[in-house]
């Protein structure tokens, strides 16, 4: 199937730094200034919208209930949707995940502005944008590799960038916002938020896809079948899918650590966050200076078992201070695992199957993580939080030492598969 133009335009390289060199393609300039915004909005609405359910209902098992539903959607729904990123132009499905994602904030906006807003409410709207992100991350993040083109890497990287900055900038407006005139206000500014996306959508013209083959089912029983049957795809996959089940809980049982074991309270529980937060923002940004896929199979290996062996220190910490080295050695590990990951698999996939092999990548990095977090509270409750978090993190860093032992073997496949990609000894 067509795309919805001619490429990507690009104006003179030498313009942007090196770390940058992505920012020279016109496309991608406005793809991630829309980026920039929303998800700075998104952020704040994650917050005030846990707040406001806490406020309305001070029951976390409903705060439980309302994150489930926002990430399970991905795990149903992750592999169909890479089918469809790679069946309908990529573009116009993400400006339609755009569209839902407007409609559900404003939804949220004009019913707690009104002062009729109900749990429930809350939770089916929170059901609606799980299913916008199911259907939008594979999409984006194809469409992010076909406008970045030979820039992939540093693309995703810089895309990686945006995400944690808006980590950090996100949650203060939303509690700035929050304080001083509401929730319905922050869910406002999200929906508003979306307007630069969906106009930098409508404006850029993506390249071509290549035309999709065959029927619904074997279309995507296609993109399970080359991940079946491809070494290195089955071994970051492989690897994502044990770090998102047993690493990634530990954001569940970090209120719990901080205020049982560290002894703090909301203030101290932000600090923490905000230090896996900037491990993860140094983290990409040192993905920044690479160029292209040379060596990053031994980033990928050396980010899980800095994720692992964080996990691990942050278990056994007692001081605040260690557990906020801990944490931002887990943000670090994290975002190089995870970003040097999603950009092998897009780099060495064939392009018609970037759609599938990204929805295979949500469904194991974010449709995973709600199922790691109930079994790590469920564990927590009988054997306690630091004791899960040492199991999980050693799980962890475990797997991080067979792929690290797997490395040789993966390197001489995927030469044999791309030659003209990696001079011997790179990968």
């Amino acid at each position: 199937m067509s795309g919805d133009g001619a490429g990507p335009r690009a104006t003179t390289p030498a313009r942007w730094p090196h770390a940058l060199r992505s920012l020279a393609r016109r496309d991608l300039r406005l793809f991630f200034a829309g980026q920039a915004v929303s998800l700075a909005g998104t952020w704040m609405q994650t917050v005030a919208q846990a707040w406001l359910v806490w406020r309305l209902t001070r029951s976390s098992e409903l705060l439980g209930v309302v994150n489930f539903l926002g990430s399970v959607p991905v795990f149903l729904f992750g592999i169909w949707a890479g089918s469809l990123a790679d069946r309908l132009p990529r573009r116009r499905l993400v400006l339609a995940t755009q569209a839902n994602a407007i409609v559900q904030a404003s939804l949220l906006a004009g019913l707690t502005l009104a002062g009729v807003v109900r749990p429930w409410h809350v939770v089916v709207l929170a059901a609606m944008l799980g299913l916008t992100y199911a259907f939008e991350i594979p999409a984006r993040q194809a469409l992010l590799s076909d406008l970045a083109g030979e820039d992939a890497p540093n693309a995703i990287a810089l895309n990686s960038s945006i995400v944690n900055a808006a980590r950090v900038v996100g949650p203060a407006l939303a509690g700035a916002v929050v304080a001083s005139v509401g929730e319905g206000w922050a869910f406002a500014l999200n929906a508003a938020s979306f307007v630069g996306t969906y106009y930098a959508l409508l404006v850029m013209r993506p390249p071509a896809q290549p035309p999709a083959t065959g029927g619904r089912r074997a279309h995507v029983l296609e993109g399970l079948a080359y991940a079946g049957r491809t070494a290195h795809v089955r071994a970051l996959l492989g690897l994502l899918a044990v770090s998102s089940f047993f690493a990634l809980p530990y954001q569940t049982l970090l209120p719990v650590f901080s205020s049982e074991i560290l002894g703090g309270g909301a203030r101290l529980y932000g600090g923490l966050l905000a230090c896996a937060g900037a491990g993860a923002l140094a983290g990409a940004i040192g993905l920044l200076l690479r160029t292209g896929l040379r060596g990053l199979g031994r980033r990928v290996a050396a980010g899980a078992t800095l994720l692992g062996a964080g996990i691990v220190a942050l278990s056994f910490s007692r001081s605040v201070a260690v557990s906020g080295i801990a944490l931002a050695v887990v943000g670090f590990g994290l975002i190089t695992q995870m970003a040097g990951t999603m950009t092998l698999l897009q780099g060495l996939a064939p392009a018609e199957m970037r759609g599938r092999v990204m929805g295979l990548f949500s469904t194991l990095f974010v449709g995973v993580t709600p199922f790691g977090a109930l079994a790590a509270g469920l564990a927590a409750s009988r054997a306690g939080a630091t004791r899960t978090l040492a199991v999980g993190g050693a799980v962890v860093l475990a797997a991080s030492l067979v792929f690290h032992a797997a490395l040789p073997r993966l390197r001489r496949v995927v030469l044999a598969e791309h030659p003209t990609l990696f001079p011997p000894g790179t990968t």
